[in-house]
């Protein structure tokens, strides 16, 4: 296969796109939480980051993309730290069926193993330890995130090759099932096993400044392009169609979601516009590249509409997501992958596709949620008695800023002393 240029170009593009997203959801999410835990806040995504970039050179690429075991999971010394992964026997750079080289690949999917386990940070916003964090985004991504990777992606049991391919063909064009499921269930689980906030339900826990939330949300929408429209993994009209869908799931989202603000509570607010935007991106993923502008329309105004619902149900269940992980990548992950097998317009249910794609798309989702649900329990379970989930009472009420990184977000000097801002 001969060097497309063209295709390496986007693909290099895109990858710098997904990987702009993690800092983007820094500043989403440290805009959301309460002033004296921004920092400690916008770590956690730039921790994550670290710790993943760094893994999934050394065996993350091997278990999502290496030879298959058991349908789970790749080899993971199969292609450890990249061992014939780059070249060729003749020391050739490896070309893809696409044209691009093969470690152009590898950064693509790199970042979207740092968003992913990033993503799960907000539901325990305000009260974890940044050191148990830590380790738990380096044995999440190693025990969840990359055998989902392999087998929606790899050849495992939830791709086209798996058992379920012979009812229909499972559709996950950019994540669905492997991101937004994946993390939307490790979240629920984290709130669940770490417990709720100091205060929550009686005390505001109000977003600290909006104007980080927005800036974060529009780095997010277009970081996701490459999301999306990289996925299609050429410069080609799936592409196209991908950027498309993004564009329209993602507006019709926020008008949903304003809709439900406006009726319900009176107000349309801006954090619901940022709110609506993500989940509309969240719900058009799995989808980009297999409905119409059209159906992407109605799939991403539904999507806002259920979220917009969705994030109240903490408080009448009672656990702490501190962020809306659940209530929005979730939801509309899973809403957004089962509705691909109403709208596909090659194998869904409202083209005359029957009810396969539809069975198909409820069997991943109900897997990929198990499965993650699982895997998270058994983390979070290890880590709470051998490192301890929760800072102190008097760190979580004093900020932990200040306790645990030294530092706060907002100070100025004058005459000589320090005076921080006051605390919401």
């Amino acid at each position: 296969m001969e060097l497309d240029t063209g295709a390496t170009a986007w693909m290099l593009t895109s990858a710098s796109l997904v990987l702009l997203m993690t800092p983007g959801l820094a500043l989403f999410y440290g805009g959301m939480v309460r002033g004296k835990s921004v920092l400690n806040m916008m770590m956690m995504s730039f921790g994550a980051i670290a710790v993943t970039a760094v893994i999934y050179v050394l065996w993350g690429w091997s278990m999502s993309y290496g030879s298959d075991i058991g349908g789970i999971v790749g080899n993971p010394f199969d292609q450890f730290a990249l061992q014939g992964a780059i070249y060729d026997d003749a020391g050739e750079f490896i070309i893809d069926d696409f044209g691009v080289p093969g470690i152009v690949g590898v950064g693509f999917q790199a970042t979207f193993a740092i968003i992913t386990v990033a993503l799960i940070s907000g539901a325990i916003a305000d009260r974890v330890k940044f050191g148990t964090w830590m380790v738990f985004v380096a044995l999440w991504v190693t025990f969840a995130y990359f055998p989902m990777a392999h087998m929606v992606w790899g050849g495992g049991l939830l791709s086209g090759d798996g058992p379920f391919a012979s009812i229909a063909a499972p559709i996950d064009f950019a994540g669905g099932t492997v991101v937004h499921i994946n993390a939307g269930a490790a979240a629920l689980v984290l709130a669940l096993v770490v417990g709720k906030r100091k205060g929550f339900g009686t005390e505001p826990m109000r977003p600290h400044n909006l104007t980080l939330v927005m800036l974060g949300a529009a780095l997010l929408w277009f970081g996701w392009f490459g999301f999306n429209g990289g996925s299609a993994f050429t410069a080609d009209g799936f592409a196209g169609l991908a950027w498309v869908n993004t564009t329209t799931a993602t507006a019709a989202a926020v008008l949903g979601w304003l809709v439900v603000e406006k009726i319900r509570d009176g107000s349309a607010t801006s954090l619901g516009a940022a709110s609506g935007v993500v989940a509309g991106l969240v719900a058009i993923t799995p989808a980009a590249g297999s409905v119409s502008p059209l159906g992407s329309i109605l799939l991403g105004a539904v999507a806002g509409v259920l979220s917009a619902f969705a994030v109240g149900l903490k408080f009448k269940l009672g656990f702490d997501d501190s962020l809306d992980v659940v209530g929005v990548h979730l939801v509309s992950g899973l809403w957004g992958t089962l509705a691909i097998g109403f709208l596909a317009t090659e194998t869904g249910l409202f083209y005359g596709g029957g009810v396969n794609q539809l069975a198909v798309q409820a069997i991943i989702a109900v897997v990929a949620v198990a499965f993650s649900a699982v895997v998270t329990y058994i983390l979070a379970i290890i880590l709470k008695p051998t490192m301890g989930w929760r800072v102190s009472e008097d760190v979580e009420v004093n900020g932990i800023d200040l306790a645990v990184h030294s530092e706060s977000a907002y100070e100025t000097i004058q005459q000589g002393s320090v005076i921080k801002e006051v605390r919401a």
